[in-house]
């Protein structure tokens, strides 16, 4: 059953270890000026089911897309591998594309085109070290509506996982891990922390882009269905009512190929823990409103951040010791 909380607009399926560090060098900056607009308002999580196919899957990431900025969402959220899910990490590698290459030229246009910001999760990056290592980055991206990339991320935590009754993944076989954490990113629903899938259960992450200025944390993925069933609500929840962010965290969904499928359930939490738009079962998307106004006053009425005993256990960076 879908739940939906009343802040939610519409839900339309169609169907002590080392704190991260926040890197302040210039390139890992926001290109683009901040936006000369009031933060908050609509934004849309799009579900898919990619495939090796990266022509189906650009018409159907594409159309969503679209559909999303015809209803009114000023920034448009897509999952983990939403270029393409290979069938083994040598096709993976064969398929990988560099950022000027023709699938983020795609989306560039798109984003100009429907006048919203993209956040594209998980794209399979040629990095400018490809030639010497052979290995890709696993790549959050976030562009502007003028079509403007703002911010690279590339994964820090990979996964590599052998559960019982699931196949063996082992991202780290041909994925080099990125080596900085961005800066929260201003755009005009508000301040956006970057991270992908695996990185939503190291907390120490959140809160660090937390304490360096983030409302909102993004988590694009594509869960397994074992580890998606047994933790994927009550992890993204968590990090809500940690960090008092919204959360929004685009997912996959659905049988990729033989051996491989996503859990799905793409969903907004708001800084209190709630589910305020979800998506079952399929491809499709659903929209959310973001409360700015609402989440400061979850952080005055309850300000835990500022209860933090650094003293004690330590900083993050952004944070201030007590």
């Amino acid at each position: 059953m879908l739940r939906v909380a009343p802040r939610a607009l519409l839900c339309c399926p169609s169907r002590p270890s080392r704190a991260p560090h926040i890197s302040s060098s210039p390139r890992a900056m926001s290109l683009s000026p901040a936006p000369a607009v009031s933060p908050g308002g609509v934004v849309a999580v799009v579900q898919v089911t990619s495939t090796a196919d990266k022509e189906h899957n650009w018409r159907q990431c594409s159309a969503l897309v679209r559909r999303a900025a015809e209803r009114g969402a000023r920034a448009v959220f897509l999952p983990e591998g939403f270029d393409f899910i290979g069938d083994s990490p040598q096709q993976s590698l064969a398929l990988a594309e560099p950022l000027h290459g023709d699938i983020v030229g795609r989306y560039r246009q798109l984003a100009k085109e429907c006048d919203v910001w993209l956040s594209l999760g998980g794209f399979h990056e040629r990095g400018e070290d490809w030639d010497s290592t052979g290995r890709i980055y696993n790549c959050h991206l976030l562009l502007d509506n003028s079509g403007a990339l703002v911010a690279a991320y590339r994964k820090l935590h990979l996964f590599d996982a052998a559960l019982p009754g699931a196949p063996a993944l082992s991202e780290s076989s041909f994925t080099n891990p990125g080596r900085e954490l961005l800066p929260p990113i201003a755009t005009p629903v508000g301040k956006l922390g970057l991270a992908v899938c695996y990185d939503l259960r190291f907390p120490e992450l959140a809160q660090a882009l937390r304490g360096a200025g983030a409302q909102i944390l993004t988590f694009p993925s594509a869960f397994t269905v074992p580890t998606g069933a047994a933790h994927w609500e009550v992890l993204l929840r968590a990090r809500a009512i940690e960090c008092q962010c919204y959360v929004v965290a685009a997912a996959q969904t659905g049988r990729h190929n033989p051996g491989r499928a996503s859990f799905g359930h793409s969903l907004v939490a708001d800084p209190w823990g709630t589910v305020v738009a979800q998506c079952q079962e399929g491809p499709g998307l659903c929209l959310a409103h973001l409360d700015l106004a609402y989440l400061e006053q979850v952080r005055q009425n309850l300000p835990v951040h500022g209860h933090r005993r650094g003293d004690i256990y330590g900083t993050l960076p952004g944070t201030a010791a007590t």
